[in-house]
């Protein structure tokens, strides 16, 4: 379950995060959330796998959330968040594990 942990919270901060921005139409309230659930994720991905790939997995989130913006603009705004969300939750589960 511990390894679990992270791909759940930056998931339900991608997720969560452009729900809350686009329900609120307050894009730093969304910013918020898709940045107290980075470090969260940051933080189990430190304890298990230790500072640099926890250092590289925050980054990978960052720039998913990034990549989301242009992708949208192919093939939309929620697929585009669930493709995001899925790689970065894979990500976590194979580099975030226990060292």
């Amino acid at each position: 379950m511990a390894s679990i942990a992270p791909s759940l919270l930056t998931s339900a901060g991608l997720i969560g995060g452009f729900q809350t921005a686009r329900a609120t139409k307050n894009r730093p309230l969304g910013g918020a959330v898709l940045a107290a659930a980075g470090a969260g994720a940051f933080a189990l991905w430190k304890r298990d796998a230790g500072t640099g790939r926890a250092a590289a997995l925050t980054a990978g989130y960052l720039a998913a959330f990034g990549l989301s913006h242009p992708l949208a603009k192919k093939i939309g705004a929620w697929p585009s968040v669930y493709t995001v969300t899925a790689a970065t939750a894979l990500a976590s589960l194979v580099f975030g594990r226990k060292r």
